[in-house]
């Protein structure tokens, strides 16, 4: 078991190193932080796995766009795409090396036992971020730029998915054991485009780091994909699959392919509940998943408000 987002705001030793050392995005640029944040988690709890410290928006970064963090609204992207073309970004893919280091730096302090998990945002749910310039409830600009300029939506994928390619595969070489691909908004399109900008583009994601790294297991989360996790397991290749809060972990048993390892999918709210409704949804899941390979974690990131008794509880239950 390990939590999405494990390493982070939930933890007051997190809150006071953040304190000490300014924004989200000079914690993920400095190795040193970001490596002790990835390991707070560890020296708490007996997770089987450490999560890098870090934003799948880094990419875009990289790809030459300005990023900032405000305070009680989230990351700001610039310029956003849908008002200018990719051509005019000039990549600064140096603005990764701190990442590789933090890698290094965990996988030097890190228990052999310990499985180290790499990751980066697919490039749907990158290109949403891109294109409006920030997050979105419903991704509406994205989503209509696909209709109404498809060749520009698909020069911005073409570009993401290079990237993130190289960007996983050095994560690989530098040390992470096994890399997740986050599809955090592929619950807002139709089935049409899901086949086209979230399955297409993970299948090729897949196929080229299989090529590199045939080795390093590779965990699929497409957020909200509901029925269409079926065509998604088929279709990608992926060694595992995410499943969100929402999905019945029983369907997902009886519908994903025989033996294909699911990892999930708690609702981070019972987590912050505690008591009989954590205990009632824990035993649920791990019931519906018993003949099932299964990396028992959360259906989305753990919330700030989680008390840390609560997660001390949840390791019991599910470790015990």
């Amino acid at each position: 078991m390990w939590l999405m987002r494990q390493a982070g705001r939930y933890l007051p030793e997190y809150r006071a190193l953040r304190a000490t050392k300014g924004g989200f995005l000079d914690l993920a640029y400095d190795p040193e932080a970001a490596a002790e944040i990835t390991l707070q988690p560890l020296r708490r709890f007996p997770f089987d796995g450490a999560i890098l410290f870090s934003d799948i928006l880094v990419v875009p970064h990289a790809m030459g766009m300005d990023l900032t963090f405000v305070a009680g609204e989230g990351p700001r992207l610039s310029p956003p795409l849908v008002h200018a073309p990719i051509c005019d970004l000039s990549p600064q893919m140096e603005r990764l090396n701190p990442i590789y280091e933090t890698v290094r730096r965990v996988k030097a302090e890190l228990a052999p036992e310990t499985t180290f998990l790499g990751f980066a945002g697919s490039p749907w749910t990158v290109a949403t971020y891109m294109i409006a310039g920030q997050g979105s409830r419903d991704q509406a600009e994205a989503r209509q730029l696909g209709y109404s300029d498809p060749g520009k939506l698909d020069a911005i994928l073409d570009v993401i998915s290079c990237i993130t390619v190289d960007y996983l595969s050095r994560q690989i070489e530098t040390g992470v054991d096994a890399v997740q691909l986050f599809d955090s908004w592929a619950g807002s399109l139709s089935p049409a485009q899901f086949e086209r900008h979230v399955i297409a583009r993970t299948a090729w994601i897949v196929d080229q780091l299989k090529r590199r790294h045939p080795g390093t297991p590779i965990i699929g989360f497409p957020k909200g994909a509901g029925g269409k996790l079926r065509a998604y397991a088929a279709e990608t290749r992926v060694d595992a699959i995410g499943l969100d809060e929402t999905v019945d972990p029983a369907w997902a048993h009886r519908e994903l392919p025989v033996g294909l390892p699911v990892q999930g999918n708690l609702d981070p709210l019972a987590l912050v509940a505690g008591g009989e409704p954590l205990i009632t949804s824990v035993e649920r899941i791990l019931d519906a998943l018993a003949d099932r390979p299964h990396i028992f974690n959360l259906g989305h990131g753990i919330q700030q408000t989680t008390p840390i008794e609560h997660v001390e509880e949840l390791v019991a239950l599910v470790k015990g």
